[in-house]
C-alpha cells in the first residue's frame, strides 16, 4: 500500500505526491542491522539502564541490602533519604557539604593543571624539533596504563613526613608539611603566615549548606594537594593523546602561510593554534570535569577521608553509607544528587565552551 501527500505548486495548486514502499530487501538491511546491534543494546540495557533503574528504586527505600530490594522487605520512605542529604541539619548532610566543598577545590585545580600539563605536553611531542618523539610519547602515557592503586601507594611514600618531597623541598630551606595530618587549608595557612588566625566575624557567622564562609574559603588541605598532583600526573598523559590528535589535524600549510605573514611564534599560537583546538579543549575539559567529580580509588588508598574529613568526596561518602554502613538507600542518593552535580556543570561547561556564530 504507498501512502499519499499533497505538495504546494508555484499556482497554489496541489498534487499527490506518491511516496515508494519500503522494498524488500530493505526491510532485510534493517531486520539485520537490529540482529546486529542486538547484543550490544542488550549488554546496555541489563548492565546499565536496569542498574540505574533499580538504584533510582533503592534509594527511595530504607535498605540494608540483606534481601531483594524487590521483595517489599525493605521500607519505602520516598524522598526521606535526599531529604536527610539535602535539608536535615546533622553529621549526613554535613559531611556531604564537605564533600562537596573538597571536591569543588579538587575539580578547579585539578582539572585545570590537567588541560596545561597535558597541552604542554601535547605541544611538545607534536614539535619537529624534539628528537625521540615517539620515545617521550610512551613516556608520558605510561601513567595512564599503570595501576592506579601502585601510583597511589607510589605517592604515600613519596609525601610522607620523611618522604622523598620533604627531603627536596628541606635542601631549599622549606620545612616540609605533615601531608596526611594538617587539617587546615592553603589559604588559611597563608593567611596564618600574615597573622590571620581566626576567621572574621561575617565570615564565621554566615553558612551555607550547613558550614561556614570560613570553611567554604578555606581552599584543599595539604592532603588534598597531594592527591591532585597524584591525579594530574597520573591522567595527563590520557588527556595528551586528545590534544595530540587535534594538533595533528591542523594542516601544516596554514602555520607555514601565518609565518610568511610576519606572525610571530605566540601570535600564531594564540590566534592560530587555540582557535583550531577549541573543540579538543573543550572536550578535555569536559572529560576531566566528570572524572574529577568521580574521584574515588585515591582517597580510598591514600586517605579515606582524613584528615578531618579533608579529603572527603561524595563518591567516597556512597562508599561508606552502602557497603560501610549497611544504608544502601541514602548511598544511592548521594550517587544520584552526585550524578546531578555532574549533568549541570557540565552542560553549563558546554554551553559556555560552545562556538558562537558572527
Amino acid at each position: 500500500m504507498t501512502a499519499t501527500v499533497t505538495r504546494d505548486t508555484p499556482a497554489g495548486r496541489t498534487r499527490p505526491v506518491r511516496r515508494r514502499p519500503v522494498s524488500g530487501y530493505r526491510l532485510q538491511e534493517r531486520r539485520a542491522g537490529w540482529l546486529f546491534v542486538a547484543p550490544a543494546v542488550i549488554v546496555l540495557v541489563v548492565f546499565l539502564f536496569a542498574p540505574i533503574v533499580m538504584a533510582a528504586w533503592v534509594s527511595l527505600l530504607d535498605w540494608n541490602g540483606q534481601s531483594s530490594p524487590f521483595s517489599g522487605e525493605a521500607e519505602f520512605v520516598g524522598l526521606s533519604n535526599y531529604q536527610s542529604l539535602l535539608a536535615d541539619a546533622g553529621l549526613l548532610r554535613g559531611d556531604f557539604m564537605l564533600s562537596v566543598r573538597n571536591t569543588l577545590y579538587y575539580v578547579l585545580f585539578n582539572v585545570t593543571g590537567v588541560v596545561v600539563l597535558s597541552f604542554v605536553l601535547a605541544l611538545a611531542v607534536n614539535s619537529y624539533v624534539l628528537r625521540g618523539r615517539s620515545f617521550f610519547r610512551t613516556v608520558f602515557y605510561f601513567p595512564a596504563i599503570t595501576s592506579s592503586v601502585a601510583i597511589s601507594v607510589l605517592f604515600l611514600f613519596l609525601f610522607q613526613g620523611s618522604g622523598v618531597v620533604n627531603v627536596v623541598l628541606s635542601w631549599v630551606g622549606i620545612d616540609g608539611p605533615t601531608w596526611f595530618t594538617d587539617p587546615r587549608g592553603v589559604l588559611h595557612i597563608v593567611l596564618g603566615w600574615a597573622g590571620v588566625d581566626a576567621a572574621p566575624g561575617a565570615l564565621a557567622d554566615t553558612t551555607v549548606g550547613g558550614l561556614s564562609l570560613w570553611n567554604w574559603l578555606s581552599g584543599p588541605s595539604v592532603a588534598m594537594c597531594a592527591l591532585i598532583a597524584l591525579t594530574i600526573w597520573a591522567s595527563s598523559g590520557t588527556f595528551m593523546l586528545f590534544f595530540l590528535v587535534g594538533l595533528q589535524d591542523i594542516p601544516v600549510e596554514l602555520e607555514e602561510a601565518a609565518a610568511i605573514d610576519g606572525a610571530s611564534a605566540w601570535q600564531r599560537f594564540r590566534h592560530l593554534t587555540l582557535l583550531l583546538m577549541r573543540r579538543s579543549i573543550v572536550l578535555v575539559i569536559t572529560l576531566a570535569l566528570i572524572s574529577s567529580w568521580q574521584v574515588f580509588d585515591q582517597v580510598f588508598i591514600l586517605s579515606q577521608g582524613a584528615p578531618a574529613k579533608t579529603t572527603l568526596t561524595p563518591a567516597y561518602i556512597s562508599y561508606v553509607r552502602s557497603f560501610g554502613d549497611g544504608q544502601f538507600g541514602v548511598g544511592a542518593a548521594v550517587a544520584f544528587v552526585l550524578f546531578a552535580i555532574i549533568i549541570v556543570l557540565t552542560l553549563v561547561q558546554r554551553w559556555v565552551g560552545r562556538e558562537r556564530r558572527a
